[in-house]
């Protein structure tokens, strides 16, 4: 086979060149540099790489579902670097915990992955008043998170095989009472303190400036007065929104919908059942003894119906139900164990089900009542049936459009205006956009994604336009800068005012410490305390009372070997602090019930931070790295 290849080289390289070229051509070398970048990685795990593509995706399906569920949620936060960073953390942390659960054989059942499914609430929303799922909507809402069925469906069966690597250590945390009381009575012990403050406010008066400090201030610290860079920029939205105000709905299409979804548009249907229930014993192998139980009082149940509340209030071993004759009130679909419920579901009024197994026992059920609300008609209707429509229809068209649009706004980089022109849509223009979202910004010139793409090398020095990028829910933004002003520092003439008061509060904060230091040393070394005016305050870490936190951890660190404690706390351009601790008291009493709560809230606890041990072995064994710097300037560990 080698010799035929050597034989035959002149020919393969002519016909690699003829498959290498054209795509050079059609897709670009910028195009192979876009696909690497893609395509770099972010983090490894156990030696797999995780992608800057699989990290991006990640964090447009975290934010879509975050949207979902809080709909005024601000599209700033979702798209900060340091939400982007945390949703890295998290793809790391599902990497690590796939990686230990496949090396350790753990798997999900089809089984446990049908019970976690039914118990979706999201999925619960979407069933028929008939009981059957509504695909089509089911689909829809994954889609608009990036995923297919069987993708999500796979994804939850990741997870619940991940929960299996640490849910042994958290389910067998262990920690005595004895323990818990001490770490307890430590941390909420109480100190009588007294809290002198040297605001740096009253040392302004004291402050001296010349036009040599403010000339020497304004050359330090330049970086403190300079006009932001700003760009002028052009911007295409695809909108479900402006979609959906574009949608003619057809009569036919109104009155087909409301007569197909009448019944599931009223609301839903209510049953009122009664049961009896038999519990399982703790062997499997007593079961059959539970069944032939039960269908002896199933038996009696249809021999005479009206006694089946005297039989439940008998037999049934449901606590809740069994007093008053088994009657469980009305409820809907989603409310009930399946096999109950379909049960229910498919009874008569008045009719008595066969015997229904589910995890608690042998039910024997009789359907007393169905409540079925009104329909209404279809005018009362209207307006909420053509909004329906139309954002379902909005929904779909924004599908079709999405990849399309985000396309052409890649392949015709140097320009809006085949977009435009396509999809039909106003090319928008605003000047002086900074680099980060502005008060009161809101819309795609409030995103902060949005925004570092205009502000990226390949938008500023070539001028060419950025992804299609979500910048809210169903709506997907292109934008390039038409003109760009670099950051520049103002002329101190400009700015002197703002000179001089900055650099008054410092001196003023400086003044402030300088004095609080040198009372603090003279208060340690036994010198009359008559300065120390302060009053005398009780405080814990759960009642702070007026104290700054930096004051409070003070006040609660310091030994109280040696009372008096002095400690002495850096206020910034407030000023400076003096804490004098002189005495330590006792939590406050709590009563039983708290004290027992509190128990299991430290037991919980104890065993979050033992599983969160076992993450870090598992991190550092699978040799975990993250390549990218973390935007909060702290470590890069992903823990």
């Amino acid at each position: 086979m080698f010799e035929s290849i050597r034989n035959h080289k002149k020919f393969l390289l002519g016909f690699l060149m003829i498959l290498i070229i054209p795509s050079f051509v059609l897709f670009g070398v910028e195009g192979y540099t876009r696909y690497n970048e893609a395509s770099e990685a972010v983090a490894t795990v156990d030696g797999q790489k995780i992608t800057k593509a699989e990290w991006d995706q990640a964090h447009q399906r975290e934010s879509q579902r975050l949207r979902e569920q809080i709909p005024g949620l601000d599209s700033r936060l979702l798209d900060s670097d340091e939400a982007r960073f945390a949703t890295l953390e998290r793809l790391v942390r599902q990497r690590v915990l796939a990686v230990a659960a496949d090396q350790a054989g753990l798997f999900t059942s089809d089984q446990r992955l049908a019970r976690e499914l039914q118990g979706n609430e999201v999925i619960a929303t979407l069933r028929r008043p008939d009981g059957s799922l509504d695909v089509e909507a089911y689909r829809q809402i994954l889609a608009r998170q990036g995923l297919s069925p069987e993708m999500f469906e796979a994804q939850v069966r990741a997870e619940l095989s991940q929960q299996q690597v640490l849910m042994v250590i958290e389910n067998t945390g262990v920690s005595s009472a004895t323990v818990a009381d001490v770490s307890l009575n430590a941390f909420f012990e109480r100190r009588q303190v007294r809290v002198q403050r040297f605001d740096a406010a009253s040392f302004r008066s004291s402050v001296s400036i010349s036009d040599a400090d403010i000339q020497a201030f304004y050359e330090a610290n330049g970086a403190m007065f300079q006009a932001p860079e700003q760009a002028d920029v052009e911007y295409l939205v695809l909108d479900t929104a402006d979609l959906a105000r574009g949608i003619v709905l057809n009569e036919a299409d109104l009155r087909a919908y409301h007569e197909q979804n009448a019944q599931a548009l009223a609301g839903p249907e209510e049953r009122r059942a009664s049961h009896i229930l038999l519990t399982w014993p703790g062997h499997e192998s007593e079961r059959d003894a539970v069944r032939e139980r039960a269908r002896e009082l199933l038996a009696q149940a249809r021999q005479n119906p009206a006694a089946f509340a005297d039989l439940a209030r008998e037999h049934s071993q449901d606590p809740g139900s069994g007093p008053a004759g088994g009657d469980l009130d009305y409820f809907s679909r989603g409310a009930m164990v399946k096999p109950f419920e379909d049960a229910v579901f498919a009874l008569e009024k008045g009719g008595i089900s066969d015997l229904v197994e589910s995890e608690f026992g042998v039910h024997i059920i009789l359907l007393t009542d169905i409540k079925r609300p009104p329909q209404r008609s279809f005018e009362s209707m209207r307006a909420e049936l053509e909004d329906t429509l139309r954002q379902q229809q909005a929904q779909r068209l924004f599908a079709e459009q999405a990849e399309n649009f985000s396309n052409t706004v890649y392949e015709q980089s140097d320009s809006l205006q085949p977009a435009a022109e396509e999809f039909r849509l106003e090319i928008r223009r605003v000047d002086g956009v900074q680099r980060q979202p502005q008060p009161g910004v809101a819309g795609p010139m409030g995103n902060e994604r949005l925004l570092s793409a205009l502000f990226s090398n390949d938008a500023i020095e070539r001028k060419r336009n950025t992804e299609a990028i979500e910048t809210g829910s169903g709506q997907l933004t292109s934008a390039r800068v038409v003109n760009y002003r670099s950051a520049r520092t103002l002329p101190l003439d400009e700015v002197r005012a703002q000179v001089r008061e900055r650099l008054t509060a410092q001196k003023a904060a400086d003044l402030a410490r300088a004095e609080g230091e040198k009372r603090l040393e003279a208060w340690r070394s036994g010198a009359d305390t008559a300065g120390l005016n302060a009053p005398l305050v009780t405080v814990s870490r759960i009642e702070p009372g007026e104290l700054e936190p930096q004051v409070l951890n003070a006040a609660m660190s310091a030994s109280a070997q040696a009372l008096p404690a002095w400690q002495g706390v850096s206020l910034g351009e407030a000023g400076f602090a003096v804490v004098k601790v002189e005495g330590v008291l006792p939590r406050a009493p709590r009563d039983e019930a708290a004290a027992l709560q509190e128990l299991d809230q430290y037991r919980q606890l104890w065993s979050a931070a033992e599983a969160q041990a076992y993450y870090d072995t598992l991190y550092a064994r699978l040799k975990v790295r993250i390549l990218v710097p973390n935007p909060s300037g702290g470590p890069t560990a992903a823990r």
